[in-house]
């Protein structure tokens, strides 16, 4: 499998050098099957250029919105007070580089293009929470997602290999979102983005899991509701009888 990706990188390689095309890029899998035993899985990246220079890669999973809420404590008890929510938030995002990427790119152009976790933008649904709480619950959601392993920015990451072939591992945990992801890879040089290339990957279960799934989250979601409170009901009714025999 190894050699034929390689041989893989070369044809790339050759073929950046003959149409002068800045940037090549592919994923050795476009699906990842999620089955009932998944633990997660690794993706490798591959790709040439046509000269030298630095790659940054950026992994971001299906949009949706987030609600970060701090608890308060109410005399002895503790419970939800403010909540702040985030729209447009990465499911999943991990980011990868041939070297940090304040070394190859200017602030400006990161954010311009979301690349790092400081450079990615989280907009708020609530304009009227103050900008100092807005920044505290979008720390408070970073620490949360990198904690789950789905936020992630690697640092030397990706390898570069004759100035030209490069690769990198992405790791998909195995709490990841299903959905279509976006595997953005930049070419760096001088300070400048010169090529950039998307890479779609799709994630979906498989299955008996995701036959639950569906059946779980599609228009017999309370049919769904009332069999497994039934079947746990039984379960507990069952139990209890053998136990009262012993």
């Amino acid at each position: 499998m190894r050699c034929i990706l390689f041989a893989c990188l070369l044809l790339f390689a050759n073929v950046a050098r003959a149409q002068d095309v800045p940037l090549v890029a592919d994923l050795s899998n476009h699906l990842v099957a999620i089955t009932t035993g998944f633990t997660g899985t690794d993706v490798l990246l591959f790709g040439a250029t046509n000269g030298t220079g630095d790659i940054a890669v950026v992994v971001r999973g299906p949009a949706k919105e987030e609600v970060v809420r701090r608890k308060g404590r109410y005399g002895p008890i503790w419970a939800n007070a403010d909540s702040v929510t985030f729209r447009d938030v990465p499911s999943y995002y991990r980011v990868a580089s041939s070297r940090p990427l304040t070394e190859f790119g200017a602030e400006g152009l990161l954010s311009r293009h979301q690349i790092g976790l400081d450079s990615l933008r989280l907009m708020n649904a609530d304009e009227s929470t103050p900008a100092e709480d807005v920044t505290e619950f979008r720390k408070a959601l970073m620490r949360l997602k990198s904690e789950e392993n789905l936020y992630d920015q690697g640092v030397g990451d990706v390898q570069l290999m004759s100035n030209r072939l490069f690769r990198t591992e992405l790791h998909f945990p195995a709490n990841v979102p299903t959905g279509t992801y976006m595997v953005e890879v930049y070419l760096f040089r001088d300070g400048q983005v010169t090529s950039a290339e998307i890479v779609p990957l799709t994630i979906s279960k498989i299955g008996v899991g995701a036959e639950v799934y569906d059946f779980a989250h599609g228009p017999l979601a309370l049919l769904y509701g009332v069999l497994s409170v039934l079947l746990a009901a039984s379960a507990g009714w069952t139990a209890g009888a053998v136990f009262r025999r012993v």
